[in-house]
């Protein structure tokens, strides 16, 4: 019987990777036990990599990793798929070499970071390189090797309490239930926003105030329809998500950076504005008229035909507002319009927003300085990132009634009280969570 000695090679090829593959999952699987991390993930190729960055405090060089080992797979198919078209292989060639290597580099990187959590020397790293099966083994049965931290689950922890249930809806003004706003991270489903129960009447200027990653952004994103979450939005009795089309012109947003063509004169930027933004049967004269009035309205018209990259700040900043409020909407948002401008400048900016407010808009401000305006507010929204990192309504209401409730005499304090310890904080987030439910709670029943 003749046997191939090439196929006998590529089937001791294909064993012996067979076996390693299996080996070192053996080694993964028991490393993810000692730190956390669900056991099943070390044997699913490229998966288990980024699993075990988690072990080693790496997640971000475990996300590179993943994806350079996904365009290796794809360019490895093509590859295969252009066999005989020497040129295409070329040109492949030189990309595939440089990913390979760039693989190799994280893949050290995970496993140094490894060692560290271990408390281990450096110097393993050479048994992780040239003797992976045999070293990952060990480092999972050796009772010696124990990790100095593990891997926070964070389905393992309870958050704080909720409300959970939606309020109902005011036939004027504003009203959120965000029941849950949630997003798939990198193979985890990760919950950003829940919990958010509120009605804010018109005429009502309000803060939003919250730290790093509490969940701001999204919540105006939810709100506004932009990214739409778990919800239910009414404007005015008017279904924000349903009726988005619409609604749309309904509510301004300001973003914290402008977009507008620095060679521009104002009144041509707010011309263009209006014509975006106002319904497309409007006369050109009433769309004029309301340029006009916007100018005024906003202390524009004596820079009316001023280059755009000619205006101070302050200018430059109202009209970018002026250009969201072209279209007279019933909500207003607006992310830190004082960014950049001194205290004056923007004391008289915030200012310009009350008066808006007090026209029967509501407007909803973020700002990393409120206690300076703080004068100028209604109502403050106070969004915390619970145990499980999830962004919760900690407190709405009254801005002098918050200070109360948080026993602080400062926005900055209330905002310290509620960041994280590893934030500098005071770490209380779930506590005014679950007070604010049990208050919501009573003033309901």
């Amino acid at each position: 019987m003749n046997i191939n000695i090439d196929t006998m090679n590529t089937v001791l090829n294909c064993v012996r990777d067979g076996v390693s593959f299996i080996l070192v999952s053996i080694g993964y699987m028991k490393i993810f036990e000692k730190c956390g991390v669900q056991k099943r993930w070390a044997f699913i190729p490229v998966l288990r990599e980024y699993h075990l960055s988690l072990c080693a405090d790496k997640e971000k060089e475990g996300r590179t990793y993943t994806i350079l080992s996904c365009l290796i797979y794809v360019i490895g198919i093509a590859i295969a798929l252009l066999n005989g078209h020497d040129m295409l292989l070329a040109l492949l060639a030189i990309p595939f070499v440089g990913i390979v290597v760039a693989q190799v580099i994280f893949e050290i990187k995970i496993y140094l970071g490894l060692i560290d959590v271990f408390g281990r020397r450096k110097r393993w790293i050479w048994l992780f390189i040239f003797l992976e099966w045999f070293t990952v083994l060990y480092w999972g049965f050796s009772k010696k090797l124990v990790p100095t931290r593990k891997v926070q689950d964070l389905k393992d922890i309870e958050g704080a309490k909720e409300f959970g249930e939606d309020i109902t809806v005011a036939d004027e003004g504003l009203t959120v239930n965000i029941r849950n706003r949630s997003v798939i991270d990198f193979f985890k489903r990760k919950v950003l926003l829940k919990d958010i129960h509120m009605t804010i009447p018109k005429g009502h200027m309000v803060l939003l105030l919250g730290g790093s990653g509490a969940g701001k952004t999204t919540y105006l994103n939810a709100v506004t329809g932009y990214e739409q979450a778990d919800a239910e939005i009414k404007l005015d009795s008017e279904d924000v998500y349903k009726d988005y089309t619409s609604m749309k012109y309904d509510i301004g947003f300001v973003p914290q950076q402008d977009l507008m063509r620095g060679n521009d004169t104002v009144l041509m930027t707010l011309s263009d504005a209006a014509t975006l933004r106002l319904p497309s049967n409007i006369s050109f004269q009433d769309r004029m008229k309301r340029v006009e009035e916007v100018l005024e309205q906003f202390g524009l018209a004596s820079v009316k035909n001023n280059l755009v990259e000619k205006l101070s700040g302050g200018q430059r900043k109202r009209l970018s507002i002026a250009m969201e409020f072209i279209s007279d909407p019933t909500l207003f948002i607006l992310d830190e319009p004082d960014s950049g401008l001194d205290g004056v400048v923007a004391r008289n900016l915030f200012e310009k927003l009350r008066q808006i407010a007090d026209e029967g808009k509501i407007v909803v401000v973020i700002t990393h300085t409120p206690d300076r305006v703080i004068d100028l507010f209604d109502d403050v929204i106070v969004l915390a990132k619970d145990q499980t990192r999830t962004g919760r309504l900690a407190w709405y209401g009254p801005v002098n009634e918050a200070y109360e409730f948080f026993g602080k005499d400062s926005m900055e304090d209330i905002l310290l009280t509620i960041n994280q310890k590893d934030e500098g904080g005071e770490g209380k987030a779930d506590e005014f969570v679950e007070k604010y439910a049990d208050r919501v709670k009573e003033n309901v029943g």
